[in-house]
């Protein structure tokens, strides 16, 4: 079946709580007749389900229901055409009510309860302690019982309930009743603790849709209406006053304030916005009335493109993850085997006692559960997913995210990337007239025009404050620049070589422009009534955190160059000011040579750059990064994004690349060297069911926590 013609179904599974859960859901729903492909992602809790026209939908439900989880669907069970969404932020609500009311926080009270009865009852009526024990072990182990058999029914048969359910049923044939139910209460509450971990990775998330307000302020004809934001179409101008979230993404018509990003991309300082500047959904207004054209519906804004991105980075495994995945299928028939033996081999070949060595077989069993291992990865590269897209670093999946750990090579882009991508006013030198007299003339010359070089004339007027007198009879000189009455006197802005042919240059003036030249400036000059009254130089500056960005990575041993179609003139003026090796007056193909021509050399190589003319380096470097204040292109090109597009952002997702990679270590290491310790202890006699099952509890728990830690992460 075409995959274009498939149809898209989600639901919310809740009680998920690591990979081995996810797995046994997926391998259920695959054997649904109509299923073409099934992804679950185990942080959001998000089943999606590609189907074809005559799909059953209630047969998802029941088959999910039958392994023990809860789920409901999110879209329609009958979609009529095409793939089905729900709305943005409805993947990420939580399940309904606080932890202690999950369907596991309650079966694990009621095994607990039964079996203080059971100890209480025993006591007090020795005749019927077993029975009571017998009662006790029931209510807990039947639902896990049927959830082994369910999922063995439908493609899992070594889970770890069916693990746990052949040990505790051992555990009652040779006289460990008491012990049994024990361990079963043990196994419900670890699994119920990791289930309040797993809550936090989805609450992470969670809060980025609450980011968006509910109302918003349109304004239709004059009028100024309440209306739910979801409803905003693309066009629609709204109003946003101080202290307000802005309800959509959008461009600002009228105002000027500051908006606070930090909620959306981790920025610290608020930014300046004026007319032109675009704004995004979930910002605070902290000063000023902007009046603002709606850009992008509220499925498409960019909190619910960032929601989107890490659910779809959740649903893409890592190698590492992919491996333990393929290890634990393995490794869980071994235990089985294993136990088998040391239960039996002894006996049989030793003459050691029956009843002593099936309790070590069946102790071994529950030491061997894989759920702390299989948690180990997939939680802490959820963690760090969920930490990164709060802080405006977006990495498409498990994958993505390792890799970044392992670059020693970053090859930037300069313009938009390297530098702010708009030229700005560097130097004002005053001729006949005064600094303040070149730049008004300047700008007066200038008004109207969308010119980037005049936009950088008008916005130092502005900055500065300098009075702009009105011009008049102003017009464009091909080739040359732009002459008009201001105040009374003939003005003529352009290039050097246009007013040397006018009024010529004093060999100081050629040799100051000749400097600034060199600098990788551009130079305007001032002509006022057929004299030189000045000139201004500009430039498109580094960002601010350009050097300390690439002073970090050279800290971490990380080669950086730089790599632009620029002039070299220029580029090598922000090369040296940044220290960063140049290569310029390349072409798109050339970026791409100079990149494998890395990566030839033994270098993981990323490139960052803006998505659109680097499409063939990003593509071919280790990692692509795209630059960009949450633009379709920093979104949805490339292998992740910054959404803030400094370049201190480059080694702060590196870092926490490195962080998560470390974090992994330490859980693998927790998991299988709980499990040696308790190995050798079971089978030298030191230790048995309880130690066994607090141990893999024990692991369990920890590997979560110690994952759910890195929620905490920020920039260094």
């Amino acid at each position: 079946m075409d995959t274009l013609d498939a149809l898209e179904t989600r639901y919310r599974v809740t009680g998920m709580d690591c990979a081995n859960c996810g797995s046994k859901v997926d391998a259920a729903v695959r054997k649904l007749p109509g299923v073409t492909d099934v992804a679950v992602a185990v942080s959001s809790g998000l089943l999606k389900v590609q189907h074809d026209a005559g799909f059953a939908g209630e047969g998802v439900l029941r088959q999910v229901r039958n392994l023990g989880y809860g789920v409901e669907a999110l879209t329609p069970l009958e979609p009529s055409a095409g793939s089905v969404t729900s709305p943005p932020g409805d993947d990420y609500r939580p399940a309904r009510g606080p932890w202690w009311w999950t369907r596991k926080a309650k079966l694990t009270a009621a095994c607990g309860v039964a079996l203080i009865a059971a100890y209480v009852f025993g006591a007090l009526f020795p005749t019927i302690e077993r029975g009571a024990f017998l009662i006790a072990l029931a209510v807990g182990l039947i639902p896990i019982a049927w959830r082994a058999i369910t999922a063995a029914r439908y493609g899992t048969p070594f889970s770890i309930e069916m693990l746990m359910t052949i040990a505790a049923v051992g555990a009652v044939f040779i006289g460990a009743g008491e012990e049994a139910a024990a361990v079963v209460l043990l196994f419900l509450v670890g699994e119920m603790l990791e289930g309040v971990a797993a809550g936090r990775a989805r609450k992470s998330i969670q809060g980025l849709t609450d980011l968006v307000p509910k109302i918003a302020l349109v304004e239709i004809d004059g009028q100024v209406n309440e209306v739910p934001a979801e409803t905003l179409a693309v066009g629609a101008v709204i109003l946003v006053r101080p202290g307000d979230r802005v309800p959509a993404d959008g461009t600002v018509l009228e105002g000027e304030g500051e908006i606070d990003e930090a909620p959306v991309t981790g920025e610290s300082v608020p930014k300046r916005k004026m007319a032109g500047d675009p704004v995004f959904a979930g910002t605070i207004n902290v000063g000023g009335v902007l009046r603002v054209e709606v850009t992008a519906a509220a499925a498409d804004n960019t909190i619910a493109r960032v929601v989107r991105l890490v659910e779809e980075a959740q649903e893409s495994k890592s190698p590492t993850e992919r491996f333990i995945d393929r290890f634990s299928t393995i490794y869980t028939p071994v235990v089985l085997v294993v136990g088998a033996l040391v239960a039996t081999v002894p006996p049989l070949v030793l003459g050691g006692a029956w009843s002593e060595w099936i309790y070590k077989g069946l102790a071994i069993l529950l030491i061997g559960c894989p759920c702390a291992l299989v948690i180990s990865t997939p939680a802490a590269i959820a963690a760090g997913l969920s930490a990164g897209a709060r802080r405006g670093l977006l990495m498409k999946g498990g994958a993505v995210l390792e890799t970044l750990g392992k670059i020693t090579a970053v090859a930037f882009d300069k313009t938009g990337t390297l530098t702010s991508g708009k030229p700005i006013v560097t130097d004002i030198v005053a001729g006949a007239r005064t600094e303040g007299e070149v730049l008004s003339m300047a700008a007066a010359l200038e008004t109207g025009s969308s010119h980037p070089l005049a936009l950088a004339i008008l916005n130092r007027a502005k900055a500065d404050g300098v009075s702009i007198p009105s011009a008049s009879a102003a017009r464009a000189i091909p080739g040359e620049g732009v002459e008009g009455t201001v105040s009374g006197a003939e003005v003529f802005l352009g290039s050097p070589q246009a007013v040397a042919r006018r009024v010529g240059l004093s060999a100081s003036q050629d040799a100051a422009i000749a400097g600034f030249n060199a600098e990788g400036k551009t130079v305007s000059v001032v002509v006022v009534d057929g004299q030189l009254a000045g000139f201004l130089a500009m430039r498109d500056e580094a960002r601010p955190d350009a050097a300390a960005g690439l002073a970090r990575l050279e800290a971490m041993n990380i080669r950086a160059i730089m790599l632009t179609g620029d002039n070299r003139r220029t580029a090598e003026a922000v090369g040296k000011g940044l220290g960063v090796e140049v290569r310029a007056e390349l072409l798109p193909q050339d970026k791409q040579k100079i990149v494998k021509d890395l990566q030839s050399e033994g270098l993981v190589v990323a490139k960052v750059g803006d998505g659109i003319n680097d499409a063939p380096a990003l593509a071919a470097a280790d990692i692509g990064i795209a630059m960009g204040g949450g633009a379709d292109v920093a979104l949805e090109t490339a292998d992740a994004a910054v959404l803030h597009g400094r370049v201190q952002d480059v080694p702060d997702m590196i870092d926490l690349s490195r962080g998560v990679m470390g974090n992994i270590r330490q859980n693998i290491t927790i998991a299988l060297g709980l499990k040696a310790v308790f190995l050798v202890t079971t089978v030298i006699g030191v230790t048995g069911l309880w130690p066994a099952i607090l141990a893999d509890t024990g692991a369990t728990v920890l590997v979560t926590a110690n994952a759910m830690r890195l929620l905490r992460w920020r920039p260094t």
